[in-house]
């Protein structure tokens, strides 16, 4: 039997959960073979029905939101689309990575009906900071130090693998990530750090809610593996913990 999933706030409306990294959303023609998504989890823990109103990919982990009812699901799907949603990510890169910057290269759907170089190049854009970083006196590629960072990413579009693709176009990829990133470091932190997961995690989400008057703003842990590694490299007190906080809502903008 799977383990429950942790709630990060319920109400009427709306569910908030953990989505642990490697788990599936939901059936889709990648899910050959699987046989546990966290819909149907969810849905089974909640006794109730779920709507999906956006996306994790599979190896991230962190906090989702689903809907209770068609109407809140239309609602926050459309705060998703219209970018009214904040997010916030923690990742692990490699290098030192900038201490501010803002990410705006174009990308092209990767996993369309035509060839990745037909697809139009769509607007894409994260805002990046450095929290902190270590340095290891280890030799995993050509130098005899290795150095990562800790970076929050608050991506403003939602494409696809789009924290994934423009830190590794900056020259700093997530470790972790076997598509875009660097073998001999994933390597590393999978046989000797005990990391085999992309360390790439949805920490916070922000949003007027759907129905009442007040601002949902959400907190997620990491998982074991990820905080762990956070104890080792001394990045303690950068640790996300569950929560769930309301404020007042954001006022509308003036004319």
């Amino acid at each position: 039997m799977s383990e429950a999933l942790t709630i990060l706030h319920r109400d009427e409306h709306l569910v908030a959960v953990h989505k642990p990294a490697g788990l599936l959303v939901h059936r889709t023609a990648l899910a050959r073979g699987e046989r546990e998504f966290l819909l149907q989890r969810l849905r089974d823990q909640l006794g109730q029905r779920v709507y999906p109103v956006h996306r994790l990919d599979r190896p991230t982990s962190g906090a989702m939101v689903f809907a209770l009812s068609t109407t809140a699901a239309a609602r926050l799907a459309e705060a998703f689309t219209e970018r009214r949603v904040a997010k916030r990510y923690l990742a692990v890169v490699r290098g030192i990575g900038p201490e501010h910057d803002w990410l705006d290269y174009p990308l092209r759907e990767e996993d369309g009906s035509r060839p990745k170089a037909e697809m139009p190049a769509m607007e894409a854009m994260t805002e990046v900071r450095r929290l902190d970083s270590v340095e290891l006196p280890v030799q995993v590629d050509r130098y005899p130090q290795s150095r990562y960072s800790l970076m929050q990413a608050c991506p403003v579009t939602g494409r696809r693998h789009q924290i994934r693709r423009h830190l590794s176009q900056r020259g700093y990829p997530i470790i972790g990530d076997a598509k875009h990133g660097k073998g001999n470091h994933n390597r590393f932190f999978k046989e000797r750090l005990g990391c085999s997961r992309l360390l790439l995690a949805a920490v916070g989400l922000a949003f007027d809610h759907p129905f009442e008057a007040y601002r949902l703003t959400l907190s997620c842990a990491l998982d074991v593996p990820m905080s762990s590694l956070f104890e080792r490299f001394g990045w303690g007190g950068h640790l996300p913990v569950n929560g769930a906080g309301l404020s007042a809502p954001n006022p509308e903008p003036t004319a």
